[in-house]
């Protein structure tokens, strides 16, 4: 009973109607996304390559250049008496160099990253 009832919906004109649209739909979809592919294609092409590895910038043999390996956050000003700072009596946020530009070295009792220490630290 349920096969008849499915063939015969199947034949009814509305059903042929809707199964073509979805086709046709379902190939403008499909041509569509070809074109777009294509055309991404065509555009990839026209750029340059990558450079090659003997065309990528070195480091001068003296180092590096304007490094400033240490920064330090900008002291907030106080405010005295109680009072409230204005905008215009702040300073620019941000950082400044530090005086001592040595590396930071890791301390053998820290614990690396987070500073806990961890569980093997001693």
């Amino acid at each position: 009973m349920d096969i008849i009832a499915s063939a015969h919906l199947a034949a009814s004109g509305r059903s042929a109607l809707a199964t073509v649209a979805f086709i046709v739909v379902g190939l403008v979809l499909v041509g569509g996304l070809i074109w777009a592919f294509r055309l991404g294609h065509k555009i990839r092409t026209r750029e340059p390559a990558p450079p090659k590895p003997h065309e990528q910038p070195r480091m001068p043999a003296s180092g590096r250049t304007h490094e400033s390996r240490t920064r330090e956050p900008n002291e907030m000003p106080r405010a005295t008496d109680g009072e409230r700072l204005t905008a215009h009596e702040l300073r620019t946020t941000g950082s400044r160099e530090s005086a001592d530009q040595r590396r930071p070295r890791w301390d053998e009792g820290s614990g690396g990253s987070f500073g806990s220490g961890g569980p093997g630290a001693g």
